[in-house]
């Protein structure tokens, strides 16, 4: 009797860890956007009110620790019944510990648009649904712009010179997150024409180095950007909270980060008028690449989730037009969801980028998490005073260590 009652109490207490005791599933949802918070929650709302023998339950973690611990999160299948991911490194580290979900096949497939689901993909299986259409390049206050006669520049000599006009005129050219962020996004367009697609699955097969000109050049550029007073000398110290506020205070001109931060700066400031370039690092004739976008906020199951049907059906509603909608306009986000209006005034001044000539992320298709970080920290030593030779080279021996 004894040995009942007791089995009888873990019972109890296992399936108390996934319902909330009067029949109700618990789903547990994690991400990293914190500033999305407030949408997330009306929209759970609506979906538990559909689904009254659901609850869904989010937390959410800074994107960095995101970053590094989703992995270990996810694994006894207790949380991220539904959990989100980054291309690149993240999604591999993911895939490879076969935490997906093969979603191939599922109707809920079919709310995305199918030209835009590659990132989430491993050869002809649908691992996870990128939800985000983000454009990854410096956000710009148009109202200066036009103030002063500037028209984003087609060629490097032609940023160099609208820089020097916004830094003669009292501005801040580029304010610069270099203490979280930062290097990782303006690398994008820093290299998109400067270095060949698939340049980074050529570094790890050992076909190209970091110590190429296509690196050291982009290296060089960032030196350039910074000895001419372009990025601000508190750069290293500078998060993305503090770059936003800049831009929104009017101090700086320009953001190097991307699309995402435009609502937050219209939320500081409701009066500016923003838009979106990328510097061209070659002569205008060469330039092949206009801009940088992103698929990212990748919606997945995770394979050890007991509630797989739930979680689906929760990604599901998240896809629906009327919901994605609500979401895109509430946080400013471009979405991979066909068929949406955008009102938001940030969204409608970006809008023109769909139509442009754009490359996927290069960051994100780094597949090892330690050769990202060298990168990026390449940029960082750079800004920091180091000359890009010597940045490429420490950045090269741990792509060799790595690749041994």
């Amino acid at each position: 009797m004894f040995v009942l009652m007791v089995s009888s109490f873990l019972a109890g207490c296992s399936s108390s860890e996934s319902s909330s005791g009067d029949g109700e599933t618990e789903l547990s949802f994690i991400h990293w956007r914190g500033e999305d918070s407030d949408a997330f929650k009306e929209l759970i709302s609506r979906f538990e009110e559909e689904n009254p023998d659901i609850k869904v339950e989010m937390t959410v973690y800074p994107s960095e620790k995101y970053q590094s611990t989703a992995q270990t999160l996810l694994r006894d299948g207790s949380t991220g019944d539904v959990f989100t991911a980054f291309p690149g490194s993240q999604f591999e580290v993911i895939k490879k510990a076969g935490l997906f979900e093969d979603l191939t096949g599922e109707d809920l497939v079919g709310n995305f648009n199918e030209n835009l689901l590659e990132a989430g993909q491993d050869g002809d299986k649908q691992l996870a649904l990128p939800l985000q259409l983000v454009y990854n390049q410096p956000v710009y206050n148009k109202t200066v712009f036009d103030e002063l006669g500037l028209e984003p520049a087609d060629d490097w000599e032609g940023f160099l010179e609208l820089c020097e006009t916004l830094k003669e005129n009292g501005y801040t050219p580029i304010a610069f997150p270099g203490a979280d962020i930062g290097p990782g996004q303006m690398m994008n367009p820093m290299m998109m024409n400067n270095a060949p697609e698939g340049v980074f699955g050529e570094l790890m097969d050992g076909e190209t180095e970091l110590t190429d000109e296509w690196w050291v050049k982009t290296l060089a550029q960032f030196q350039e950007l910074m000895d001419k007073g372009y990025i601000g000398e508190d750069a290293l110290g500078m998060k993305h909270e503090g770059a936003i506020a800049q831009v929104a205070q009017e101090e700086a001109a320009m953001l190097a980060s991307g699309s995402y931060a435009m609502a937050n700066i219209k939320e500081l400031n409701p009066d500016l008028e923003l838009g979106l370039l990328a510097p061209i690092t070659v002569p205008a004739d060469e330039a092949q690449f206009e801009g940088i976008h992103t698929t990212t906020f990748m919606l997945a199951v995770n394979s050890k989730s007991q509630h797989k049907e739930e979680a689906k059906k929760f990604i599901d509603f998240l896809s629906q037009p009327e919901n994605a909608e609500y979401y895109a306009n509430e946080t400013g986000q471009f979405l991979t969801i066909p068929d949406i209006n955008y009102e938001s005034e940030s969204l409608k001044a970006a809008a023109d980028w769909m139509d442009k000539n754009t490359r996927f992320q290069p960051r994100y298709l780094i597949p090892d998490a330690d050769v990202e970080k060298a990168v990026i920290a390449s940029i960082q030593d750079v800004l920091g005073g180091e000359s890009p030779e010597t940045a490429a080279k420490n950045a090269q021996e741990i792509v060799n260590q790595k690749t041994k």
